[in-house]
């Protein structure tokens, strides 16, 4: 049998042990099948490949949400606030640029949450969208594995079943050595 052969032998069983199981083949499942034909790796870097896609823009919101979302950025946020309110309320005495009820102050971080929200919701889609390609990956992996292993239950189970009937040939032969040693003794 030759290596084409053979790919064509497994795609037919294996097409017909899913269609068996699951009824209809999804396009995964089709997918999973053609690399089996083909002795191709299903395995790959989803990740690399995701960010490969990004847009300048896409990046930039990825790295403003990441910095949003930081330890760094709470603190620096902190002591900001404080420093602000520090310089116009103890500083100048009430008479600086953004006096008590800080309206200024109450601006910008307004304008800060209704820029930065939209930006972390984006980055969480895109996160979200990178996912689900890792669990279709995984998905096709395992299914693969899985068909890969049964493959080598059967070839284990076919070579068992010839060294056991091997095994019982040698015995019979045996057996009739035996008994004609008994009779060439007797």
């Amino acid at each position: 049998i030759c290596f084409e052969d053979l790919g064509n032998f497994r795609k037919d069983y294996v097409k017909e042990v899913l269609e068996d199981e699951i009824g209809e083949l999804s396009a995964l499942d089709n997918e999973v099948i053609q690399s089996l034909e083909q002795h191709e790796i299903l395995s790959a870097d989803i990740s690399k490949q995701f960010e490969k896609k990004l847009t300048f823009g896409e990046r930039l919101s990825d790295h403003i949400a990441e910095f949003g979302g930081s330890w760094k950025f709470l603190i620096t946020f902190g002591a900001v606030l404080i420093g602000w309110i520090a310089l116009n309320a103890l500083v100048l005495f009430n008479r600086g640029f953004d006096p008590f009820p800080f309206i200024l102050l109450n601006l910008i971080l307004s304008c800060l949450a209704a820029v930065q929200a939209p930006i972390i919701m984006m980055s969480q889609n895109r996160a979200e969208a990178r996912d689900r390609l890792r669990a279709e990956n995984d998905y096709k992996v395992n299914l693969k594995a899985e068909l890969e292993i049964r493959h080598l239950h059967e070839k284990i189970d076919h070579l068992l079943r010839r060294q056991y009937n091997r095994l019982f040939e040698i015995q019979q032969i045996q057996i009739e050595l035996l008994q004609e040693i008994s009779r060439h003794k007797h």
